[in-house]
């Protein structure tokens, strides 16, 4: 919980038993066999223990959650793929409402859209709709939940050619603080509509969501590897911004990992892994990506024509310890925003670091700033850096390490993408919803959930 959270509920006691008879079989509390593993989340350095996780099944179930909760004074936490950086997918002591059994999808090949479930994940969705030759655009991993990733915005592969996530919503249900269920599109409760794109779980739980898709059967894509130095960084991010915007790119670079196909030499020493997407004809994908295939012979090149799902990791990839995150934007990366990138890899000694490089624009910056609450649109490259500890002195180290790169890099723009927060205090916070959109957000928080109880979170505090 941030600190600046202005509830003023405490625990009560309670009866699993009444919760149990409330929603039967739906009740996971400590002692069950299930516990350990239903409470488990992507990162939870705390090791939260759940007074009890709900397995909700549909929308009136989370009502039901949600006024127990607040009848008890206990902390809510929503868990959909539970990959929150900060571990906001769980909470001690509170009522986790899962949503991993509200998974249903429903494809309307006709009209284009598609029905989701708040449980369900990116990859099912995917799945379902490349049946009928559709896409709905999400990030670049089929593990991550469709309630997390819209909410927060969305940045992925097709951002460039078809918008955020959230530029393909068309309509949401949603379960409020005082338990009302209701839908909201840029007509029905349209203030709530603005906020839930871009404003994370801070205004209810969104229980389905209907998306516009898209036409595409497949991309030319795939992973490419190049080693890395400060001119080759600033002639690729060079080359992804001059693409056709049918073209995106994820960039990481970072130390050169013991493989087969990496010369032993360059073990240890920067590189750039980038995965890569065309969704355009193949004739035009070779011209697309003979710019980047120009800079340098490649350690591998994987790229080829095939499913868009294809490069999409479908499993949690091994974790060699905690990652802690930074986020920001900058104008461009030159000769000497590389040189800086490739110091800062070299001088760390954590076992993974990489600082990734995601070219925007294109159909997102199209859209006005203040359509939504993610009001990033102006800016042209987002970066993403990561770097892992396993004790405590490391993470120190980690978070200092974080702190300096990010101030070495700033370039006058103070927003970060609130997806990519760590466990972030109120000021990070806040630079997620730059300039009119902190305060309109405030005021529909005020509106939608006055007492805050959605506040596991990166969170917005009402208005006064």
């Amino acid at each position: 919980m941030n600190d600046h959270s202005t509830s003023t509920t405490r625990p009560t006691g309670f009866s699993i038993d009444e919760l149990r008879a409330l929603l039967p079989g739906q009740v996971i509390a400590p002692g069950d066999a299930r516990y350990d593993d239903t409470r488990t989340v992507v990162v939870d350095i705390a090791d939260c223990r759940p007074a009890a996780v709900i397995r909700a099944r549909n929308a009136n179930d989370v009502a039901q959650a949600i006024e127990f909760a607040r009848a008890h004074g206990l902390d809510i936490a929503v868990r959909s793929g539970g990959h929150s950086g900060a571990g906001h997918g769980t909470v001690d002591k509170g009522i986790v409402i899962d949503m991993r059994e509200l998974a249903a999808i429903t494809v309307d090949a006709e009209a284009k859209t598609v029905w989701v479930g708040g449980g369900a994940n990116t990859g099912d969705v995917l799945r379902a709709a490349a049946e009928h030759g559709l896409v709905v655009p999400f990030g670049d991993a089929a593990t991550v939940g469709v309630g997390g990733i819209t909410s927060g915005g969305g940045v992925g592969y097709l951002s460039r050619l078809h918008g955020l996530t959230i530029d393909n919503l068309l309509a949401a249900e949603v379960v409020l603080a005082d338990g009302r269920i209701v839908m909201t599109d840029q007509f029905e409760e349209p203030e709530l509509f603005w906020a839930i794109r871009g404003g994370g779980g801070n205004f209810g739980v969104i229980t389905r969501f209907l998306f516009q898709a898209t036409t595409l059967t497949e991309v030319t894509g795939g992973m490419f590897i190049i080693p890395a130095d400060a001119a080759t960084i600033a002639a690729f991010v060079q080359a992804a911004t001059d693409a056709p915007e049918a073209l995106g790119v994820i960039a990481n670079v970072m130390p050169a990992f013991p493989a087969p196909f990496i010369p032993e030499a360059h073990r240890g020493r920067p590189m750039i892994m980038a995965n890569i997407a065309f969704a355009g004809p193949a004739e035009d994908a070779e011209a697309a990506l003979a710019p980047f295939r120009a800079l340098a012979k490649p350690f591998l090149d994987t790229i080829k024509r095939g499913p868009l799902l294809s490069l999409y990791p479908t499993e949690e990839p091994p974790r060699p310890g905690i990652p802690e995150q930074a986020t920001m934007f900058v104008n461009g990366i030159d000769e000497a925003a590389g040189q800086t990138i490739i110091d800062f890899i070299n001088n760390s000694d954590s076992i993974i670091r990489l600082v990734q490089i995601r070219v925007l624009g294109g159909a997102m910056a199209r859209v006005p700033t203040d359509a939504t609450a993610y009001a990033h649109r102006a800016s042209p490259i987002m970066l993403y850096m990561v770097n892992f500890w396993n004790t405590p002195a490391d993470r120190s180290k980690r978070l200092q390490w974080l702190t300096d790169l990010s101030a070495a890099l700033y370039q006058g723009d103070d927003g970060v993408y609130a997806n990519f927060l760590g466990a972030a205090g109120p000021d990070q916070v806040r630079a997620a919803y730059p300039g009119d959109s902190w305060e309109k957000l405030r005021q529909i928080k005020r509106r939608y959930d006055p007492a805050n109880i959605f506040r596991r979170n990166h969170n917005i505090p009402p208005a006064e």
